[in-house]
């Protein structure tokens, strides 16, 4: 990354990039019809309380009607078949509402699925149990038909429960993000007219000016004005170490300053500071509408077809053969058994399952259907400085290219330059001038050359610190003796000093592989996804770490452009991942089908990829892929246990071995529903990372 290090900061006009971001896309197929989209209609609140006046009602609904037909297990008295009906019309309008407002968004769109499919089943079981009171109770027809009131009040009672744990399921997905919001102190003191007030931090407004003393915590997101300190971010960032700050050095909300008081100015709002974004993004994951969801509301669209399908056939097969009076029960149970109580629970348990132990493990997921993406991924992209490497830069030697400037005066003007940026290469350069004491001037008018260094005005001179990247673009004298041996170092980034366009001066920093960065190679390798390493450092460092881990395929001396290009061409090979720091890489990123950010401390980490990894350790990568897999091996089981028992259910409703004395009746659809449901919800909650 030497060639573009100072890219860090086009901060501002990376994070306002058009970013085609995958699942945002809120139309067709993400029109949340299904079971898990109502939920941006309904709070938890309402829903609790249906749930609660319907099972409530449901008592005395038990009592009173006989369980799928069968006698003698009920109180009869001569209005309790009034009773059953006045309360049956609760549950079903009170208690069926969600389901008709889903099913209604459903058929408006054309695509029954879920919603539609409930709606049915309870319709049907109402309607019918109505019917069943007049016939009875008024008409006393012979033989009695029978009712399904028991059916109805469960029915509603098991798919509003579940509507409950799948909230309950998606807002624990947000437990450890959670967590991070309570990092953040109540009160906070301000600095106003030169006295020190305390404010509740919820007051705070961008530009003012807040003092932290040692071993408080940063109550918001800001720039220090005045004072040093070092700073504990691990809490925040994942990373453990003390960071140092000065003046101009950014502070994020949330972090403990450790042994220094220093003043800050709040540059963002308490909605767009760090960890309300964080926040934001795990809620963005739990709402938005993966693949696998998709298919199991188009499962549940099958079977609605189906169910009414084979309803219809049976009931004029048995209207032929035996009557109405067969007929008809027959096929109303067959659309009771068809409701999808597991069904509906099937998918959205397992993606917020996932995503809640994702969160759990510093994987934060920004699009839920990118764990499904990451499944099918071949080629896994990655940058090298800052993910693969750890980006400590450290000042490895300087030296003069001109007789006119000694070796400090090098390390003095690079200093100036570098001062104001936040770059590892940067901070490499100023611990330098820190241990050497010395004393440099500011720069002047300091400007970013974007994608190759910086420009900027020291002591009324014009001086460029740049990579070897610029000598191409650019009329640059230099001894090109020097500077291909300068190059030819597999162990440090290269950065040139320029005045006048001439070479003046040369620094060399080197870097360190992460540990966890071979882990990763390797899992990947094993797996049989081919690692590729795109870097915009010279050849021989990209040879140099490509070698130590392993990597085969790598370029070098790229810029944020040649990136994304790279990125399209693997894309048209297979599916692609690509991992970087959120900064120069944002274009790889949202351009890949899945994006992967190591590091969460930057706006354009979050706005860019799909998947944040807050340790910004690529091992965290091996877990993602194991996440990924046995998140798409549990949606796989659960659409079956939660469709599967439908392909035999109907047809033996149906009455299909009806011949052999093989008739399903409703109460044994009941009990297979339930197990079918049980399953998938454990099912579900056995999901692991490991």
């Amino acid at each position: 990354m030497s060639g573009q290090h100072h890219m860090t900061m086009q901060h501002d006009s990376m994070t306002g990039m058009d970013h085609q971001m995958g699942g945002m896309d809120m139309s067709d197929d993400h029109q949340m019809s299904g079971m898990h989209g109502h939920h941006m209609n309904m709070n938890m609140g309402d829903l609790n309380r249906r749930f609660w006046i319907s099972l409530v009602l449901t008592v005395p609904v038990v009592l009173l009607s006989p369980m799928a037909g069968m006698k003698g297990l009920t109180f009869q008295f001569v209005w309790s078949p009034l009773i059953l009906a006045v309360i049956g019309s609760i549950l079903y309008f009170y208690g069926g509402k969600p389901f008709f407002s889903g099913a209604k968004t459903e058929f408006q769109t054309k695509k029954p699925g879920m919603m539609s499919l409930i709606t049915l089943g309870i319709t049907v079981a109402y309607f019918y149990s109505i019917y069943s009171v007049i016939a009875n109770h008024l008409f006393h027809v012979t033989p009695p038909v029978d009712e399904f009131f028991w059916e109805l009040s469960t029915l509603i009672d098991i798919m509003l429960l579940g509507h409950i744990i799948e909230m309950k399921s998606i807002d624990s997905a947000g437990s450890a993000v959670d967590a991070l919001s309570k990092l953040l102190p109540d009160t906070a003191r301000v600095v106003k007219n030169g006295q020190v007030v305390s404010v509740n931090v919820a007051d705070l407004k961008v530009n003012d000016v807040v003092q932290v003393q040692a071993g408080g915590k940063i109550p918001a997101d800001g720039l220090i004005v005045k004072g040093t300190t070092t700073v504990n971010e691990s809490l925040v960032t994942g990373e453990s170490k003390l960071v140092s700050k000065t003046v101009n050095d950014e502070v994020i909300g949330g972090a403990i300053n450790n042994d220094g008081t220093f003043e800050f100015k709040v540059t963002k709002a308490q909605g767009d500071s760090f960890l309300n974004k964080v926040m934001q993004l795990v809620q963005h994951a739990s709402e938005n509408k993966s693949h696998a969801q998709t298919v199991a509301d188009r499962v549940a669209g099958y079977l609605f077809y189906a169910a009414l399908s084979v309803a219809i056939i049976a009931f004029i097969v048995w209207m032929l053969v035996s009557g109405a009076t067969v007929a008809l029960p027959i096929a109303v149970t067959v659309l009771i058994i068809a409701c999808p109580h597991a069904l509906g629970l099937a998918v959205p348990l397992v993606v917020s399952r996932s995503t809640a132990l994702a969160a759990q493990n510093g994987l934060l997921i920004r699009d839920s259907s990118a764990l499904e993406r990451a499944n099918r991924v071949h080629y896994v992209l990655m940058d090298k400085t800052g993910t693969l490497t750890a980006g400590n830069f450290k000042l490895n030697f300087y030296q003069t290219l001109n007789d006119a400037y000694s070796k400090t005066d090098i390390l003095k003007i690079a200093g100036s330059l570098e001062q104001t940026s936040s770059h590892p290469l940067a901070k490499g350069v100023m611990t330098a001038v820190l241990e050497n004491h010395l004393q440099i001037q500011s720069a002047e008018n300091v400007q970013q050359i974007p994608g190759f260094g910086l420009i900027g005005n020291v002591n009324g001179k014009i001086y460029q610190l740049v990579s070897s990247n610029f000598f191409n673009k650019n009329q640059v004298q230099y001894d090109q003796t020097v500077v291909n041996k300068l190059l030819a170092d597999k162990n440090n980034s290269i950065s040139f000093l320029i005045e006048n366009n001439q070479v003046i001066g040369a620094i060399g920093e080197g870097d360190e592989i992460k540990p966890g960065s071979k882990p990763m190679i390797d899992y990947l390798k094993q797996h049989h996804i081919q690692p590729v390493m795109l870097t915009g450092d010279n050849a021989a460092i990209a040879e140099s770490v490509a070698r130590q881990l392993g990597i085969s395929d790598f370029q070098a001396k790229l810029l944020p452009e040649d990136k994304q290009k790279i990125v399209s061409k693997y894309q048209q090979k297979g599916p692609t991942m690509f991992i970087g720091d959120g900064v120069n890489d944002a274009p790889s990123l949202s351009g890949a089908d899945v994006g992967v950010a190591i590091g969460a401390g930057t706006d354009v980490a979050i706005d860019s990829a799909d998947i944040v990894l807050v340790r910004s350790d690529p091992k965290d990568v091996v877990d993602l892929f194991k996440l990924a897999k046995r998140t798409s091996e549990k949606m796989k089981q659960n659409l079956w246990w939660g469709a599967g028992y439908n392909i035999i259910a109907i047809p033996l409703a149906a009455g299909i071995l009806a011949f052999a004395g093989i008739l399903l009746s409703p109460m044994v659809g009941a009990v297979l529903m339930s197990l079918s449901t049980i399953v998938v919800s454990i099912n579900a909650l056995t999901l692991r990372v490991g």
